[in-house]
């Protein structure tokens, strides 16, 4: 099911979304602090999160799938987002050094045809970082945001995901603690919650934020046939047939 850009933008500029960015900007960035000399590529919705990236990297463009709609991005500025096949994205091989996903792979109806169009225009040593669902988060049960949205994932699916589409989870982190509601408390302690949250090691947080690496040489099955020998025979003459006359 893919949620209407419209609504993701409406989500992200009232308060709880603005809080949830900063949230999740703060996992991104532990991963990725900078991004100089860069080619950084978002897909899904990721907007909110690459002016984290823009005024550094080489280049910095969003894609946003056909059936979700586009959103000009950035504002008052020359036009970084175009709307694409997400199954055929416009752009050669190894193309880009860094890509982010943000609603995208719960979004999506075929997630491993996707990741296997990222590895396609990723760099033999690019990274990709995906923000996702927490199939056992709170989040992903309230309506009234983008995370509730799509199918959720735990730990080991994505990992499982990664894996069959050639990519090797380096690194993992979690944001959004907090309960999804706009109430006034909730927002001002949502550093608390983030803090109590990581320390502890709570596994109920909104969203995973995992980095991968692109695997250049796939392990490929070996799988060793048995050669059934077959005797040759010597050929031999076979005698005419005998016409009797009558």
């Amino acid at each position: 099911m893919t949620i209407d850009v419209v609504d993701l933008r409406e989500f992200y500029s009232r308060r709880l979304g603005i809080v949830a960015r900063q949230m999740i900007n703060r996992g991104i960035r532990e991963r990725w602090p900078n991004a100089d000399g860069q080619r950084v590529l978002g897909i899904g919705y990721p907007t909110p999160y690459l002016g984290l990236f823009r005024e550094d990297a080489e280049r910095c463009i969003a894609f946003m799938p056909a059936a979700q709609g586009v959103l000009k991005w950035p504002t008052g500025r020359p036009a970084l987002a175009a709307l694409v096949d997400e199954f055929s994205l416009p752009l050669p091989d190894a193309a880009v050094d860094r890509i982010l996903l943000v609603h995208a792979l719960e979004m999506s109806d075929d997630p491993a045809a996707l990741l296997r169009e990222v590895w396609r225009v990723l760099s033999p040593s690019g990274r990709v970082m995906a923000v996702i669902p927490n199939r056992r988060g709170v989040w992903t049960r309230s309506d009234n945001t983008p995370f509730g949205h799509g199918r959720p994932y735990s730990r080991s699916q994505i990992t499982d995901l990664l894996r069959q589409t050639w990519f090797t989870p380096t690194g993992w982190g979690e944001a959004l603690f907090m309960p999804p509601y706009a109430g006034r408390w909730v927002l001002k302690s949502a550093q608390m919650w983030e803090r109590a949250g990581a320390a502890l090691s709570l596994p109920f947080a909104g969203v995973h934020i995992v980095e991968a690496t692109k695997q250049v040489y796939r392990a490929i099955p070996a799988k060793r046939e048995r050669a059934r020998l077959i005797p040759s025979l010597k050929p031999v003459l076979v005698p005419s047939s005998t016409v009797t006359r009558t």
